[in-house]
């Protein structure tokens, strides 16, 4: 993977309720250290509604969820009908492969805005009851017994910025060793 590897933002949603799917917008506010603006999902500490209940005090991984829109695609052939903000994520990107992403990687967004990639999203059941049998789509064992997680990933924001459709991403990945994706 190319260190100057860039795609581009397809859309962006946000909600600020805790609703599974979030309603695509006209553009977003990353606020460094807090998440999307306006989002049910931003704060230092952790907003996801199981991990509140358990540590309320845990550093909040996963303020940004992005998802590459060439899922939705494949998706699609298999039969779903899923739209950007639908699977719950902030950023829709398109031409950058962010499951291959190491840890630590950090994506510019627009002009100015810097997410840090913390992990990969781990689908969890509401994804069934969204649409069913959509779970064992982005969730499921390959032929050599690894667990391939297919629901996007988690960031933390850096750096404040505007971000809207049409914008670019752009990929710095980390110095040294690479370390692959876990599920935060």
């Amino acid at each position: 993977m190319s260190e100057q590897q860039t795609g581009t933002i397809a859309a962006v949603s946000r909600d600020d309720k805790h609703r599974f799917s979030k309603p695509v917008v006209a553009g977003i506010r990353l606020v460094a250290g807090h998440g999307v603006e306006g989002d049910s999902h931003a704060g230092a500490t952790t907003q996801h509604r199981y991990l509140i209940r358990t540590d309320p005090a845990r550093a909040n991984l996963t303020q940004v969820h992005l998802l590459r829109s060439e899922l939705l695609t494949e998706l699609a052939a298999e039969g779903f009908e899923v739209s950007p903000g639908q699977l719950g994520e902030n950023i829709t990107t398109t031409g950058i492969d962010l499951l291959a992403l190491p840890l630590g990687t950090r994506l510019h967004l627009g002009a100015e805005a810097v997410v840090e990639v913390t992990g990969m999203r781990d689908p969890c059941s509401m994804i069934d009851k969204f649409q069913s049998g959509l779970k064992g789509a982005l969730k499921h064992t390959d032929a050599a017994g690894r667990i391939v997680r297919k629901a996007g990933i988690m960031g933390i924001v850096l750096v404040s910025g505007e971000v809207a459709p049409g914008d670019e991403l752009r990929v710095e990945l980390p110095a040294g060793a690479h370390q692959p994706l876990g599920v935060v």
